[in-house]
């Protein structure tokens, strides 16, 4: 919800000047970033990401302030090697507390390139946005941390407040390695407060803490009907092929208006959503003429509170290479985005039990690879959040609001479980056209400018505190 009307004072001069001095600086080494194509996904180069984690590396050790930076490899749940993190460490001095300041390195992969108006790992600044894969999600949260610890070292100097900067290189492939790394240096991980710059904001003007999460299932969905292919014209019509079964099964999911039509998915229904104009929300999210938004309701809550299911992907014959062929099998990747309050295993039970009772034509159905994170609600009471909420507002000039995501960042729960004393903050740097993990993915430069002020002021608050 919108903060009061309480009016916001000035922004502490010193540190405004600093982050006015380096942000040309700050620009550049975001450019730098984009250009490494940090990909972590299973058959993707790993060459590049252990490239960007040592580029962060050099990058915290470049500020002067830490007493250890080191990049990590710990194994994932299949024992396999996971992606190149890295952790910097200072220890708090004269009964300062410590914050940990998370973001991620990695990116998604770039998809279509003739989709992009400019090359996606070659930075390219158009008005005041810079576009590129990852300029946005998560390598301006990376520089937003640096570039605040620049800022407060050089408007304060020697300080004696702890911190820790984590920079993980796998959260768009699943997080997988993070429980060895929590596990491995706990100790060096431990702090008072976790800032996880990995959110985006109400808009390019207002800033927003995230205080609630969607979990997610993804998972992989396979539809077979015959042994081997045949011919459309010799089979076709008595013959069922995997196509026609998977897209009535699919079908099932849904109900007639898009919202999710599966017995067991819950809603969140502990906190009301502010509205979201219909204009606006069109605009957003780039609505053609004449299409409507899915499901009832206030649009917020559905985005933020209430299940949702997406096909992302599908293995079939591309149109060029399509032949006059009944397929014998085809395969689907389902993301479900689970409501605050519901676990992510009782979800993936929910859709499974749907899709294995509603398979049509005695068509096989097959579930395998799940990926699952957790939703989580973010206790927003704390005085960290209070700190963070008026540190925020002098930074932008603006009131905060407290928001809902529709997105998921699982590790959050995670690092609450293993962390349950430390007050967790969920900040970011994006806003509504951000376009992150899509083509054209862009940071807004003033946001940008903005978050690092607003994160400087929050690290000098916690520098006085004791």
């Amino acid at each position: 919800m919108q903060g009061s009307a309480t009016p916001i004072p000035e922004p502490d001069p010193s540190l405004r000047d600093a982050v006015e001095l380096g942000f040309p600086s700050s620009v550049a080494e975001l450019a730098r970033l984009v250009r490494i194509p940090s990909v972590s996904w299973d058959g993707f180069d790993r060459g590049p990401v252990l490239q960007s984690a040592e580029a962060v590396a050099d990058l915290a050790r470049a500020i002067g302030i830490f007493e250890d930076v080191a990049v990590l490899v710990e194994p994932g749940p299949d024992g396999q090697a996971g992606q190149p993190a890295v952790l910097a460490t200072r220890a708090a001095r004269n009964g300062r507390p410590t914050v940990l300041l998370y973001a991620h390195h990695d990116v998604q992969p770039p998809g279509d390139p003739t989709l992009w108006e400019s090359s996606p790992f070659e930075p390219t600044v158009r008005g005041d946005r810079l576009y590129g894969r990852g300029a946005s999600d998560d390598k301006a949260g990376v520089e937003t941390h640096l570039a605040a610890l620049r800022a407060l070292a050089a408007a304060r100097g020697d300080f004696d407040l702890g911190v820790v900067l984590f920079v993980e290189g796998e959260e768009e492939f699943g997080s997988r390695s993070l429980p060895a790394l929590l596990a491995a240096h706990r100790d060096r991980l431990d702090a008072d407060v976790i800032i996880v710059a990995d959110s985006d904001n109400w808009s390019t003007d207002v800033p927003a803490l995230t205080v609630s999460l969607r979990g997610n299932a993804a998972f992989h969905v396979t539809v077979s009907t015959l042994g081997h292919a045949l011919h459309s014209g010799s089979f076709g019509g008595a013959a069922p092929d995997a196509m026609l079964a998977a897209i009535r099964l699919l079908a099932t999911l849904w109900n007639e208006d898009g919202s999710v039509a599966v017995p067991g998915l819950a809603a969140y229904t502990g906190t009301e959503a502010p509205g979201y104009p219909a204009e606006d929300f069109a605009r957003d999210a780039a609505l053609l003429d004449g299409v409507r938004p899915i499901g009832r309701g206030e649009l917020n809550a559905q985005r933020w509170f209430e299940p949702s299911i997406t096909v992302t992907g599908i293995d079939a014959p591309t149109v060029q290479n399509a032949s006059n062929t009944l397929l014998p099998s085809v395969r689907v990747r389902v993301s479900l985005r689970v409501a605050p309050g519901q676990t992510a295993d009782e979800a993936f039970d929910a859709v499974s039990a749907h899709l294995m009772a509603a398979a049509p034509l005695g068509a096989h159905v097959e579930i395998t690879d799940p990926d699952l994170g957790e939703a989580f609600l973010i206790d927003s009471s704390g005085w960290a959040a209070a700190e963070a909420t008026a540190a925020l507002a002098e930074g932008w000039g603006s009131a905060v609001v407290q928001q809902g995501v529709g997105g998921s960042i699982p590790f959050v729960a995670e690092l609450a479980r293993e962390f349950p004393a430390a007050q967790i903050l969920v900040t970011g740097v994006e806003d509504p056209d951000t376009r992150a993990h899509s083509p054209n993915e862009s940071q807004h430069l003033g946001v940008l400018k903005r978050a690092i002020l607003g994160e400087a002021l929050f690290l000098d608050r916690m520098n006085r505190r004791s």
